[in-house]
């Protein structure tokens, strides 16, 4: 049986380079990443069952209703994005470790589901300055975004307590060794 691994940060930290960067460069610790639902349509060619699962609006609330998925948020009014118990448990079944990429509350509501078998990590930036420095120099976003998404942080760095383990990520090879190091010492353990 596979362990669950929970990986929490704010925008611009680096969660996703983190993962992928382990996944690459770890293939022995069979972590599979969790693939989300979502009630928003598909966008180009994603597929069902690959990018994401995607359900309508009213077939995503029956999710909710029956209790099908382990955290779940509506982002934007009817548009909804959680993660659903059966792919977890599926993979967790196989023998995958599952790496799951999800906000704060959402890793919390996933421990509180598997607590023998999950380790929450929340990547911490080295300062909201340099959260800042990083969301500016990615230009993706408006000066308004960017504005949302420190505030955001703000209240996100408040969980960070609640978390197994906290990473600081001001050298994102430094950072990825460490919780590489992290979750193999977890996976060893009966």
């Amino acid at each position: 049986m596979g362990k669950v691994i929970i990986i929490s940060a704010p925008s611009g930290t680096g969660k996703s380079s983190i993962i992928a960067q382990l996944q690459r460069q770890a293939p022995e610790l069979n972590l599979q990443f969790s693939i989300s639902a979502t009630s928003r349509p598909p966008r180009g060619v994603e597929r069902h069952g690959v990018e994401y699962y995607f359900f309508s609006t009213d077939e995503f609330r029956q999710l909710i209703q029956s209790n099908q998925l382990l955290e779940w948020e509506e982002v934007y009014e009817g548009k909804y994005y959680g993660t659903l118990r059966s792919e977890v448990d599926r993979r967790l079944a196989q023998g995958d470790n599952v790496i799951l990429d999800v906000d704060c509350v959402g890793a919390l509501n996933i421990q509180r589901s598997y607590p023998d078998r999950s380790l929450s990590l929340f990547i911490q930036p080295p300062s909201i300055e340099e959260l800042r420095r990083r969301l500016e120099k990615r230009s993706t976003d408006s000066p308004e975004v960017i504005e949302e998404r420190l505030a955001k942080a703000q209240l996100e760095l408040s969980y960070a307590p609640r978390f197994d383990r906290t990473v600081v990520n001001d050298d994102l090879d430094r950072c990825t060794r460490e919780v590489e190091q992290i979750i193999r010492d977890f996976i060893a353990m009966p």
